[in-house]
């Protein structure tokens, strides 16, 4: 019966079996795939020894400091802590909406603003502790920044005009976006496409600039509620590009008094409601198309790199087992 070799061992398979064991160091897959995804949670331990303690302080006090910078990154970078901050999101969320119920308030009005100060305190603290973990990385990071800004503002008096800022908190929410990553790829792509969505943008304010002053002086006089001016016109014509009462409010009552009115009204709507506002949507689709291209391409690219490295780490065995045969049965003289 052939001996059973142990996990991580080589048969030289001369005489008796004899095992050797060659340690392979594991590709970390993650650590690889994260250069794809520059994020605040991707930053890794290695940042922190360059962290340069500030003169002032006593000599080995740095050390410390440095060391408590790499505790609250393990911290703020644990799957468990990313889930509570976005659960914290949810319920914050969930008592702002309830907050707009005069029942509920009225029955668990203090409760809820007990919660309200719980969690405003918890997502100071945990702003906190990643400003202190990443420093100045924090603020690379658009999504770190607007939470930043959101807490800022709820810190604000919210007495008088200023308690209308209370319900920013809201946009806490947002962050739900990083954490799923099929809604974070369609707001990429909806990003992605804004600058070649600017040039279809421009032509339809052309055409309803043009198509409103032409309204204004042909039905100004007799439909002043619509075409009376420029900017009713302007916003007249933007209610029938999104084809909300056009037919009922605006043409058929123009039509009673112009009866071939349709022959101006009609291009507008088959040119830019049909045509151009299509063209966003092939637009955007293209764009979030191409954003899955590209994760395609860089988990592929990642598979490649993988077995690059196995291609490696099997040759570096074989000459080393070469090696190891080579010592132990010289050739005769």
């Amino acid at each position: 019966m052939a001996p059973t070799l142990a996990p991580g061992s080589v048969d030289l398979g001369s005489g008796a079996a004899r095992q050797i064991t060659l340690p392979i160091n594991p590709i970390n897959r993650h650590t690889m795939s994260a250069k794809t995804e520059p994020h605040l949670s991707t930053t890794t331990t290695s940042a922190i020894p360059n962290f340069k303690p500030p003169k002032w302080l006593p000599p080995g006090a740095g050390n410390g400091l440095i060391n408590a910078r790499k505790a609250v990154l393990e911290l703020v970078q644990k799957p468990w802590f990313e889930r509570l901050v976005l659960a914290v999101i949810i319920i914050n969320a969930i008592t702002l909406g309830f907050e707009t119920s005069p029942s509920i308030m009225a029955e668990a009005g203090g409760i809820l603003h007990v919660l309200d100060e719980i969690m405003l305190w918890f997502f100071i603290i945990e702003l906190a502790l990643r400003m202190f973990a990443y420093g100045w990385r924090f603020w690379r990071d658009p999504w770190a920044v607007f939470d930043f800004l959101v807490v800022a503002i709820t810190l604000l008096p919210q007495t008088g005009n200023l308690s209308v800022l209370r319900g920013i908190r809201i946009l806490r929410a947002l962050r739900l976006i990083t954490a799923i990553p099929s809604i974070k790829r369609v707001v990429t792509g909806l990003l992605v496409a804004i600058p070649s969505m600017s040039s279809i943008i421009v032509l339809v304010l052309l055409i309803n600039y043009i198509f409103a002053v032409m309204a204004t002086k042909m039905f100004g006089a007799e439909f002043e509620k619509n075409f009376g001016t420029i900017g009713a016109s302007l916003f007249t014509f933007f209610q029938i590009m999104t084809l909300d009462g056009w037919g009922s409010e605006v043409v058929r009552p123009v039509m009673e008094k112009h009866p071939y009115a349709w022959a101006f009204f009609l291009p507008y709507i088959i040119f830019v409601t049909f045509a151009v506002l299509n063209l966003f949507i092939g637009i955007v689709v293209d764009a979030m198309q191409q954003q899955q291209d590209d994760a395609t391409d860089t988990v592929i690219n990642v598979t490649q790199a993988e077995y690059r490295h196995l291609v490696g780490e099997i040759t570096a065995l074989r000459t080393e087992l070469q090696a190891i045969r080579t010592d132990r049965n010289p050739p005769a003289r």
